[in-house]
């Protein structure tokens, strides 16, 4: 065979022919790199060599706080290295491109089907749902559904001037669900706080419905003491609502961190789509679900009933409806909640959530035992618990006690409580898979420690209460 021979071509061919070489290939000065430090606010005027730039970067975030030594968030800190790989592997994929990553959307539709029937719908293999960026944006989909078949059930009289939607829900919700309301015109009708009741009152809910009420909204955990709201009574009284008025008010259940608690460590409360009355459900992925979060990727996720709860568009080329508000979602978290699933299974999840429960109401029962505080709750339903100083204490308050706490890395989170309950300022624990029995020794040895000098302290030492925190509801 003989050999290949090369094309015959001018110098000047030879010169075109040359490879593309991405910029990100291509090595800067070295001594430019040294000698001129890029700005913060702006684009750089030339590269900077790769190892370079991470430099910069991982040591500006060497200054973050320790995230398993955070208690204030209720997000996954930890997980196994097999689910990380997975996640790299899958951070490329967009997941509203169905067509392109069919794999991808089928775990998707696995992981809804799995939630349904968890969740005990009717019949989880028609029950409609999507992946999200967190519950936040699930929320905001739970929303919408329940104001369009408001909509549609009140064609004659909206959008007429009287005729404004409106939603029910305590003072205690995440702060999405303000800004559906804000977002979609809807008016927010709140429950206060009153007295030792920190969430919703269901008798109080049902007595601001109204004929244009879209729903009311049930916490299933809530995030200012970790406490279920009664999700049976609310439906209760929206029953006996019905009864006297004929109003059939729908219920849309927030289970953030409580949705993927309960079916594990408490299956004899009814809470979920066993009541006729829940619509919708949504929790997050990133939190008991036990998954990494991310800016672009699915953590959370709704589930309704029946198809006919969702009206879905479809976008151009496309065969596949899709549910999300937003259109850039990578399916790296999708893959990761799918790993989770398949990796636990029941009985894995409730052994992990049972860890965690017996973590914080052992910690709760440690911190009370200390003398200086008093507990809200004690860890027995969500993993999580709220304090405050006892009465008798007045040489310091919980911001004291969270800035103190910061300066050893423990990042606990104080604030006051909401209208009707401002004079409460509490401390809160989350406890989670990833914080430890052996953590949590941890921090109740620097309580101990920091108790001698708090003590001594001749009074409150924050003046701003605002700024003592970065932590707010």
């Amino acid at each position: 065979m003989p050999l290949h021979q090369g094309p015959h071509a001018s110098q000047d061919d030879h010169d075109r022919r040359r490879l593309a070489v991405n910029p990100f290939h291509g090595a800067t000065n070295p001594l430019g790199g040294m000698t001129e430090a890029p700005p913060t606010h702006r684009l750089p005027d030339t590269p900077l060599p790769p190892q370079t730039a991470y430099r910069l970067v991982h040591d500006e975030l060497m200054l973050d706080g320790n995230a398993r030594l955070n208690l204030a968030t209720f997000v996954t800190t930890w997980m196994e290295p097999q689910a990380g790989v997975l996640m790299s592997e899958c951070r490329d994929k967009n997941m509203i491109d169905k067509d392109e990553y069919p794999r991808t959307a089928e775990l998707e539709r696995r992981c809804v089907a799995m939630l349904a029937d968890l969740w005990h719908a009717p019949d989880p293999s028609a029950a409609v749902g999507c992946s999200t960026t967190g519950s936040s944006e699930a929320c905001m989909l739970a929303g919408m559904a329940l104001k369009r078949r408001w909509a549609l059930r009140n064609a004659d009289r909206y959008p007429a001037k009287d005729a404004r939607p409106n939603l029910v829900m305590g003072v205690n919700v995440q702060v999405c669900w303000e800004k559906f309301c804000n977002f979609w015109e809807v008016e927010a009708r709140q429950v206060p706080m009153e007295g030792d009741r920190f969430h919703l009152d269901p008798q109080a809910a049902a007595e601001l419905c109204d004929e244009n009420t879209i729903g009311v909204v049930g916490i299933l955990g809530s995030t200012f003491d970790g406490s279920y709201e009664p999700i049976a009574d609310l439906c209760a009284a929206l029953d006996a609502l019905q009864d006297r008025t004929g109003l059939d008010v729908p219920v849309h259940v927030d289970g953030a961190s409580g949705g993927m608690v309960a079916p594990f460590l408490d299956e004899e409360l009814v809470w979920d789509f066993r009541l006729p009355r829940v619509a919708s459900i949504n929790t997050s992925g990133h939190k008991y679900g036990l998954v990494y979060p991310a800016s672009a990727g699915p953590c959370g996720g709704t589930r309704t009933r029946s198809p006919r709860s969702w009206s879905s568009g479809q976008l151009p080329g496309r065969r596949h409806a899709d549910l999300r508000a937003e259109l850039l979602p990578a399916g790296a978290q999708v893959v990761a909640q799918y790993y989770t699933f398949l990796r636990l299974g029941r009985e894995g999840y409730r052994a992990v959530q049972q860890a965690s429960r017996d973590i914080a109401r052992g910690l709760a029962e440690r911190v009370a035992a200390l003398g200086d505080f008093r507990l809200l709750t004690r860890g027995d339903q969500l993993p999580v618990f709220a304090f405050t100083t006892a009465d008798d204490v007045t040489a310091y308050d919980v911001f004291d006690v969270s800035r103190r706490l910061r300066e050893g890395g423990w990042l606990v989170p104080a604030y006051t409580f909401p209208p009707h309950r401002q004079d409460l300022s509490v401390l809160r624990v989350v406890c989670r898979n990833g914080f430890s029995a052996d953590m949590a020794d941890l921090l109740v040895q620097e309580l101990e420690r920091l108790l001698p000098e708090l003590r001594r302290q001749p009074h409150p030492l924050t003046r701003d209460k605002g700024a003592a925190t970065g932590f707010h509801h």
